[in-house]
């Protein structure tokens, strides 16, 4: 679809972390895909933002970055259909984020949720500053919503602001993004925390149906059903939480048995692992021949990047104008 058959535009971002997890999907990637068919998006691997953590060894960035590449390709991000890139390839979020810095007071960012969670181990200007880069991310590209948890909720305030000041202190130039909120569902890892790498809770899109199998068998369930027979209650187990996302009828299949106790938790992981793996191996064949075509995937990442620099550079253009900072014109 042609951007100019486009209602909307959208910015998505993940930083690099190399293969993802089935919490990754479900949680932002699943809806990127929907999206996409109705929204020109522009997807971009904020590799400058993984650097507020990683900054002192950066030599597993670009393997991180190949890996997530591979993982939205596999998943069904359609580099027809939307520009997927990585954010350095482009320099304007850069330009964007050193302008909009002149604009925001240091108070502002301490004051942030993640700064205060944070602040205590990581200390830099990057860190401080990592919300206006966000923004610029997301205004670089005009861009009318932004699909993000609620926990980002105060990211695309701020990036709104920023867009409002800059239209109240120069001229209506940029858009003042939204966010867009969809129903995220719950995805724990296996010792019932939230799945994540740094727990090593999580089950990676790239497991074989045997290493899922093992992975969900090591979940935490209700800690009253000790042996089959016994009585279990579905809503405190986070098995039957994901049983809510891969199994057509939890409520029917799999709740009255588990509470009755005719279905013992082994039997109720082997149902699950048997649901998941069907679910991720349309995903799995995908990344495996993707993997074998590094060349392939870089080359998406490049002509997305082209595709996003028209796009940056426009807008950019717009601003510099507004700014009265563009000295010299281009030469036709």
């Amino acid at each position: 679809m042609a951007e100019t058959q486009r209602k909307e535009t959208i910015l998505s971002g993940m930083q690099p972390s190399g293969a993802l997890h089935i919490g990754n999907f479900e949680g932002a990637l699943a809806n990127w895909v929907r999206l996409q068919n109705d929204y020109w998006m522009f997807c971009c691997i904020v590799d400058w933002h993984a650097l507020t953590g990683s900054w002192r060894d950066t030599r597993a960035i670009k393997d991180q970055i190949f890996l997530m590449a591979v993982d939205w390709l596999a998943a069904g991000l359609d580099p027809e259909k939307c520009a997927i890139f990585i954010q350095s390839d482009v320099k304007e979020h850069a330009e964007l984020h050193l302008l909009f810095s002149m604009l925001i007071t240091v108070p502002t960012l301490t004051r942030l949720p993640t700064y205060q969670e944070k602040k205590d181990s990581l200390d830099s200007y990057g860190f401080l500053g990592y919300p206006v880069l966000q923004a610029a991310d997301i205004c670089l590209y005009a861009a009318n919503k932004v699909p993000v948890g609620k926990d980002q909720e105060k990211h695309i305030w701020l990036a709104a602001d920023l867009a409002k000041r800059f239209n109240a202190t120069y001229k209506k130039t940029l858009v003042e993004p939204e966010a867009l909120f969809t129903e995220v569902p719950v995805m724990p890892g296996n010792d019932n925390r939230k799945m994540s790498k740094s727990y090593d809770n999580h089950i990676p899109i790239e497991y074989t149906d045997k290493q899922t199998e093992k992975r969900v068998k090591s979940y935490f369930t209700d800690p009253k059903k000790l042996r089959q027979g016994d009585p279990g209650n579905p809503d405190t187990c986070p098995v039957f939480l994901l049983h809510k996302v891969y199994s057509d009828n939890p409520e029917a299949e799999v709740a009255p048995d588990c509470r009755s106790g005719a279905l013992g938790c082994v039997d109720c992981k082997l149902k699950l692992s048997a649901r998941l793996n069907e679910r991720l191996r349309p995903i799995r064949d995908r990344r495996a021949e993707l993997v074998k075509r590094p060349d392939d995937v870089w080359d998406i990442l490049q002509v997305g990047a082209g595709r996003a620099r028209t796009r940056a550079e426009s807008v950019m253009d717009k601003v510099r104008s507004a700014m009265k900072i563009n000295y010299r014109k281009k030469k036709k």
